[in-house]
């Protein structure tokens, strides 16, 4: 086998939580003491950061991370991730690297104008918010119509398990992702509200439950 050198998490996770401040400090003492490097993937950082059970700050994931990401595609940006590398190890040549794989761009300071304005006046964060509050709502409504989740909403993705026959009866006029299977005639879907879902589209999805 090769041998170990990076482990790589993302936050929020694939189901849509978030990791406390706790988790990602011993995680980081783990990457320390077996000399790994800890990579934290933020397409939905910002979303994480807003999660109504986080307890971590900016400062904190610099803290416990060798290099990580704040993501702008998913969060309203047109196009683009901003890279963070904190460990001083991983910076020389860096820009070299970026280039011989074709990641440096031309005209790439338009991709940095968009996070310029992107944290000025907290919009970040107000984008953020909106893509969860929106999607507490429509977790809050599936929950009083009764059905379970298959991970506890903390964030902009939500999980549902739902039966089959609804399953159809919806894609009919939604888009959405049906993530795995679960028990006899029920599946389990994957929701996610963005900075642009609107409140009508909610209420509309939890009248067709």
């Amino acid at each position: 086998m090769v041998v170990p050198k990076l482990v790589f998490i993302s936050n929020t996770t694939e189901l849509g939580t978030v990791y406390c401040k706790k988790e990602l400090e011993e995680i980081s003492e783990v990457c320390k003491k077996n000399n790994l490097l800890l990579y934290i993937d933020g397409a939905r950082l910002g979303q994480a950061m807003k999660s109504y059970v986080n307890d971590v700050t900016l400062a904190d994931i610099a803290k416990f991370a060798d290099a990580f990401y704040i993501g702008g595609t998913k969060n309203g940006a047109m196009i683009g991730e901003a890279v963070v590398i904190t460990n001083p190890a991983l910076k020389p040549y860096f820009r070299h690297n970026m280039k011989q794989k074709g990641a440096l761009l031309a005209k790439g300071r338009v991709i940095g104008i968009q996070f310029n304005k992107l944290f000025e006046n907290k919009l970040y964060y107000k984008l953020a918010t909106h893509a969860n509050n929106m999607a507490m709502s429509l977790a809050h409504g599936i929950d009083d119509a009764g059905y379970k989740f298959l991970a506890p909403p903390e964030s902009n993705q939500i999980f549902p398990i739902f039966p089959n026959k609804l399953i159809d009866k919806l894609s009919k006029n939604f888009e959405f992702y049906v993530w795995s299977k679960y028990l006899k005639n029920t599946s389990v879907v994957r929701l996610v509200c963005s900075w642009a879902t609107k409140e009508e589209t909610i209420n509309s999805f939890l009248k067709s439950i």
